[in-house]
């Protein structure tokens, strides 16, 4: 299986996990933009069931501006998203994107900008 992201398992509760993960994202100058219950969604949209499941639209101002500012077309990759939902065992996965595989691959004159997102992404996943 091909890995996607930057990934931690924890022991923590999904909901605290996901309190955990917002305010070491803010430690790190990311605000959470958006927040999907992807459980309820699909629950709502087509009836079925689904793992407790959220994605949660993380920017850091500044490294966003950095990186709009240089290509303007990097915006369809923002905000950084990270999937946060029950795993084995009753653990909780939190997934990030992992900018190197995203931007800087769509783009490479975007490698510093995505390398620093992915060292800030990667500290916070190491705080949870």
């Amino acid at each position: 299986m091909t890995r996607i992201g930057l990934q931690r398992e924890t022991a923590l509760p999904q909901a605290e996990a996901v309190a955990r993960l917002r305010e070491a994202l803010q430690e790190e100058g990311f605000g959470v933009l958006t927040r999907i219950d992807v459980r309820e969604t699909l629950k709502q949209k087509l009836g079925v069931e689904f793992r407790p499941y959220e994605i949660l639209g993380a920017c850091n101002p500044s490294l966003a501006h950095r990186a709009l500012s240089a290509v303007a077309e990097v915006g369809v990759l923002l905000p950084c998203n990270l999937a946060v939902y029950e795993g084995e065992g009753g653990k909780t996965v939190v997934v990030a994107v992992d900018p190197l595989q995203t931007i800087a691959a769509a783009e490479p004159s975007l490698g510093e900008v995505a390398a620093e997102v992915r060292r800030r992404l990667a500290r916070v996943l190491e705080k949870l």
